[in-house]
């Protein structure tokens, strides 16, 4: 994976992780630390770009999408400075006039900055790489164009062409297809110094990320906007935002975690800290899932000890956190009998891979029996899934759905495309290693 040195001195991609990797079943035990939340530091980033002053932002990762964002500060004149997990942004000075952004393949990084970034006057392309090229747009577009931007070019997804300014004003924008465009509205809306406008969101999805949003906006200080916790309407209240300097520290990541807590299910006792259980992230449902599936759970404020046990299968609503899918699935596939149903597949078509076919098919290939009725996946227990070579087609979710299957497969499971990972958890196979997992082309 290449080195990319950026103009503040930190490493982009500075974690080697090999194109294939091969599992062998294993027996894990032991602690581990929960990687830091990428979608709460790319939020947290935004957020510093907005202060206009410096933010000292402790436990950041080095995922792929969250030295995205970082990369994009960078170019929007922000100074950025990194020492370990911690980065210090200093925008005082920001206001450089962009012309050309990638946001690499980070669709959080696209949805949520090309709103602020319109708030300039001049023209600016938007772009993007792999299979973020591919996925949409319209609904970004469409707001913008109501907000009086001059959309100059798009074909519903990346590049876009825009010409600026966007001035807020009350507009009523579809939230049905993704809340990353209502994150990115929300944020231009404050970044503007917008009161007494409404945002008028119908049929939102994803809420807990958009509470996460607001949370964001909270503890670093900015004017957050009056939701009334249905996240169908966002009230803006004049509020002058304070450049003073603040520290903020991100929390444990629960999407990436829960795949750490399927894998002590199936494999081993493992305790997993960092996470908070009072957390603001939707995806800490995924304690009702596993206690659902009759997994064995201690939670503490500083711990949660996962251990196996039979388990049985689960129905559960995945709609507003569709993350939880991939592990959720391979957790459903190791039940002795019956058959799981995880709701809301309609959220995973336009994810990194069209997620749901790909569960499907790359499971499949272990033995694992996916099908699909109407909005819901059918995932089939009582079958030993087998050892298989598996493609994770680019996805990062997909590729550690496939690790933490190989752990309990009849016979070595080869991955291709493991370093997909780094989108999101680049440290995950070798966190697996340090449990024991027996891993080899790292």
């Amino acid at each position: 994976m290449p080195i990319d040195v950026l103009k503040s001195g930190y490493i982009r991609g500075s974690f080697f992780i090999a194109l294939n990797i091969q599992i062998q079943p294993s027996r894990i035990q032991g602690t581990i630390s929960a990687p830091p939340s990428k979608s709460i530091a790319q939020r947290a980033f935004a957020a510093a770009l907005i202060r206009k002053g410096k933010t000292i932002i402790k436990n950041a990762g080095y995922s792929a999408d969250e030295l995205a964002v970082l990369n994009v500060l960078e170019e929007a004149g922000c100074m950025v400075e990194r020492n370990g997990p911690t980065v210090v942004i200093d925008s005082s000075q920001a206001g450089t006039t962009i012309t050309n952004i990638s946001f690499g393949e980070s669709g959080l990084a696209a949805r949520m900055l090309m709103p602020i970034l319109a708030l300039q006057e001049n023209e600016i392309t938007f772009t993007s790489t792999g299979s973020l090229l591919n996925r949409p747009m319209v609904f970004l577009t469409d707001a913008l164009a109501q907000l009086g931007i001059n959309i100059l070019y798009t074909k519903g997804h990346l590049p876009v062409t825009v010409k600026g300014p966007l001035v807020p004003k009350n507009i009523i924008v579809d939230g049905s297809v993704s809340s990353q465009s209502v994150t990115g509205l929300i944020m231009a809306f404050v970044a503007a110094g917008a009161y007494d406008i409404t945002l008028t969101v119908t049929n939102p999805v994803s809420k807990p990320y958009l509470a996460l949003t607001l949370k964001v906006l909270e503890d670093m200080k900015l004017p957050a906007p009056d939701s009334k916790g249905d996240y169908a309407s966002f009230h803006f209240k004049k509020k002058t935002i304070s450049p003073a300097p603040m520290e903020y520290a991100i929390e444990g990541d629960w999407s990436n975690a829960a795949f750490l807590m399927v894998a002590g299910a199936l494999a081993g006792n493992v305790r997993i800290t960092g996470l908070d259980v009072f957390t603001a992230q939707g995806d800490k449902a995924v304690l009702q899932a596993l206690m659902d599936a009759g997994v064995r759970l201690s939670i503490t404020a500083d711990y949660i000890d996962v251990a196996p046990a039979a388990l049985k299968a689960f129905h559960f609503n995945a709609t507003d956190m569709p993350d939880l899918f991939p592990p959720l699935a391979v957790l459903a596939a190791y039940a002795t009998t019956g058959t799981s149903v995880i709701e809301g597949v309609h959220r995973l078509r336009d994810k990194e891979s069209n997620r749901a076919i790909t569960l499907q098919e790359e499971l499949g290939r272990m033995g694992i029996k996916i099908t699909f009725q109407d909005d819901m996946m059918l995932i089939e227990g009582g079958v030993q899934p087998v050892g298989a070579t598996v493609d994770s087609r680019g996805d990062h979710r997909i590729a550690m759905a496939c690790a933490i299957a190989a752990l309990k497969a009849a016979g070595p499971t080869m991955i291709t495309n493991a370093s997909a990972i780094k989108k999101s958890y680049p440290h995950f196979f070798t966190d697996m290693q340090s449990l024991g997992a027996s891993i080899s082309g790292l």
